[in-house]
């Protein structure tokens, strides 16, 4: 039986009433004025079909369907929705099973798809399915919460999957057309079209924004599935929407896609470069009160306490201008270039420092969790963490570096307990929530999944010393493994 669907009466009446000058225009069809600008070629007066493109690409563009459970860090509200569930997942309370849809496109015939972080987060189940009707279940490869990137994996072996193709998102020019493929409301490979309307938009979502803008359709169930430009190559991955607009879109550049994914791939996160500095824009009003004769670059406001810029000789009030080479336009800018980099290489930054310029060379730093985010590099660390709390009811996390401060640690590295459960080992031994482990068995702890991993490998009835920083100082303690 056909579901019928009855419109508005004043809908279908005021269709018509247009309707009609329309066709009395099309009889007469008046000649322009003169001064009226007309298409130079044929080829301009009419758009091509976008049927080809979308028939060559939709087959690897795939739904992602999720059930999760998570615990949501508090992070301050925004005007900008992220897809899953239509709601942004940044509210703070903890979960029960959710189910949530999103979509994805495929970039390996083996199986490898990229789609958004906030769409997996926390899953317990991932099922992949595609535009010819087949469905894997899948797992998460790595994951990066602060550009909103995931790679995700098909469970079956395969290698033939169709995939489509990361293309060059700087390439792109505002105006360029560009096509959008996805599962909105669960309404699997809808295809909706539009044009590049921005680009490099900081929409406050984290600190590495660069977001391409687009008014193609795209609503909750698009997140994570791909912007095309009219080669089918992808050069987006559709992520946020504004929140109450229409026609404002946002996809994280495939530039950027490409840069994550050999990291996402073999470590399962991202590792960034740090200097370890707060910056600012330059504007045209502070570099006159500075007396620079630039008006673009990062201003210097703090500088941490031996962070690789402090160690390097960065002083508050500088203001950097270029990284080995390329032009510092803004905070921003700065921040994404750094983030690309490899730590402990040394970069060039180009200063002014009381009107005068010199280049000061810096060994840059690994950045830390500054977000608590947490993120594991491998799903098995995840099991060994999940083991820890098994073995021995201990809970743990990377240390956040307001946190080493607070302990009077001389940097981020460490094991941080945040759980112990009643009359396990971990309580027997004295251990407490706060606490952060820095030495097993006389020897430093890098981070929780390190830890994690020797409680797994330590064989039953031996006993790990642990050296712990507390608020007031550092001491012992002996962790009997059952």
């Amino acid at each position: 039986m056909t579901k019928r669907t009855n419109f508005p009466r004043s809908a279908i009446a005021g269709a018509a009433l247009v309707a009609l000058p329309l066709l009395a225009h099309s009889q007469t069809s008046p000649q322009p004025p003169q001064n009226v600008l007309q298409p130079a070629t044929k080829e301009a007066q009419a758009l091509p079909s976008l049927a080809p493109l979308v028939e060559s690409v939709k087959g690897a563009v795939v739904n992602v369907d999720v059930q999760a459970t998570s615990t949501r860090g508090e992070r301050p509200t925004s005007p900008f929705d992220r897809f899953f569930g239509g709601e942004d997942p940044r509210g703070s309370r903890r979960e029960p099973i959710r189910q949530g849809t999103g979509s994805g496109f495929i970039i390996d015939p083996k199986g490898l798809v990229l789609t958004n972080n906030h769409v997996v987060e926390g899953a317990v189940a991932i099922r992949v399915r595609l535009d010819d009707g087949r469905s894997f279940d899948a797992e998460i490869v790595g994951r990066d919460p602060l550009t909103d990137v995931a790679l995700i994996r098909v469970k079956a072996k395969t290698d033939n999957l169709p995939t489509v193709k990361l293309g060059d998102s700087d390439a792109m020019r505002v105006g360029d057309w560009v096509v959008a493929i996805g599962n909105p409301f669960g309404l699997a490979s809808s295809v909706s079209s539009g044009i590049l309307s921005a680009r490099a938009r900081n929409i406050h979502s984290g600190p590495y924004d660069d977001f391409l803008q687009t008014d193609a359709a795209i609503n909750p169930g698009n997140s994570g599935g791909p912007l095309f430009n009219l080669k089918g190559e992808v050069v987006g991955i559709n992520t946020a929407i504004v929140g109450g607009g229409t026609g404002i879109g946002f996809a994280v550049p495939s530039n950027q896609v490409k840069a994550l994914l050999p990291q996402l791939e073999k470590e399962g996160a991202v590792t960034r470069a740090w200097l370890g500095i707060g910056i600012q824009d330059l504007d045209e009003d502070l570099a006159r009160a500075l007396q620079l004769p630039v008006k673009e670059g990062a201003v210097v406001n703090q500088v941490n306490d031996n962070s690789p810029a402090g160690r390097a000789g960065v002083k508050m009030d500088d203001v950097i201008v270029s990284i080995d080479g390329q032009k510092v336009g803004s905070g921003s800018s700065l921040t994404r270039s750094v983030a690309l980099k490899k730590p402990g290489s040394t970069s060039a930054l180009d200063v002014f420092r009381e009107g005068k310029r010199q280049t000061i060379k810096v060994q840059l730093g690994t950045r830390p969790d500054l977000e608590n985010l947490g993120v594991r590099p491998r799903q098995g660390q995840e099991d060994e963490e999940q083991s820890s709390k098994a073995r021995v009811g201990l809970s743990l996390s990377n240390l956040d570096p307001r946190i080493a401060e607070r302990a009077g640690l001389d940097s981020a590295k460490g094991a941080m307990v945040t759980e112990v459960q009643p009359g396990s080992p971990a309580e027997r031994a004295q251990l407490e929530p706060g606490m952060v482990v820095v030495e097993v068995n006389r020897k430093p702890v890098a981070n929780a999944q390190e830890l994690a991993g020797i409680i797994r490998k330590a064989p039953a009835g031996s006993t790990l010393l642990l050296r712990v920083a507390l608020p007031g100082g550092r001491a012992l303690r002996a962790l009997t493994l059952p």
